[in-house]
């Protein structure tokens, strides 16, 4: 599947939201102690593959818990993040995984800087940082990253916004929403099946995050 050129996601100049994440740092998981929704998809994508399997976990974050928990049940595993001082706490708390700075929008199976194909791929709230025209492309990239049959688990937060500016631990970030029809609607359009989707209300920790309705759904690509 050809996903360059016109059919690749615009490469927006997401700096600003790297910078905001080097910043916060450790202070992410102290602000999102609880991640049972993360914890549970996990748990169920790993009844779907085969021992050893190859995993790409997009917006690694601090590396836990998604990268540690594909890790300590045997997996292979390559997380990626646009921001370089969560790749460095990810590289310590999980040092038997692979880590690389990148740009959702910018992966590819092929070339120079090519990662090949995948038998999963983890997206957790990394859709969020992109614009809403960007998802769409951004999805079809990460079905050209698995193997035909292969898993995406993915979640989002509930919200109808477009590249919406809000105060997020003493810092403005960029994000993307979609009520749950248009998100299903959305992910089918790609060309995966939606096989389970659970959901979650989720209170942060800290005041400076409100509370959110969190959407997990674990999807299977579909097609050659």
């Amino acid at each position: 599947m050809n996903v360059d050129g016109a059919d690749r996601a615009s490469r927006s100049d997401r700096s600003d939201q790297a910078a905001a994440f080097d910043a916060i740092g450790g202070r992410y998981d102290e602000a999102f102690p609880h991640k049972e929704g993360q914890l549970t998809a996990v748990a169920q994508l790993l009844t779907q593959l085969e021992p050893g399997s190859r995993v790409l976990d997009v917006g690694c974050g601090t590396g836990v818990p998604t990268a540690r928990q594909l890790v300590d049940a045997g997996h292979s595993v390559l997380g990626v993040d646009l921001s370089a001082g969560m790749l460095e706490l990810a590289r310590k708390q999980v040092p038997e995984a692979e880590f690389r700075q990148a740009d959702l929008t910018g992966l590819s199976a092929q070339g120079p800087d090519g990662i090949g194909q995948f038998d999963a791929i983890t997206c957790f709230f990394t859709l969020l940082m992109l614009e809403r025209a960007e998802i769409p492309p951004a999805l079809r990239l990460l079905r050209s990253l698995l193997r035909p049959g292969g898993r995406l688990t993915l979640s989002m937060v509930e919200a109808d916004l477009d590249d919406a500016e809000i105060p997020f631990l003493g810092h403005t970030i960029r994000v993307s929403g979609f009520l749950r029809d248009e998100l299903r609607s959305v992910v089918r359009d790609a060309d995966f099946e939606i096989t389970g989707e659970e959901t979650y209300a989720y209170a942060p920790a800290s005041n400076d995050v409100p509370p959110e309705h969190q959407l997990f759904l674990n999807c299977r690509r579909t097609g050659q």
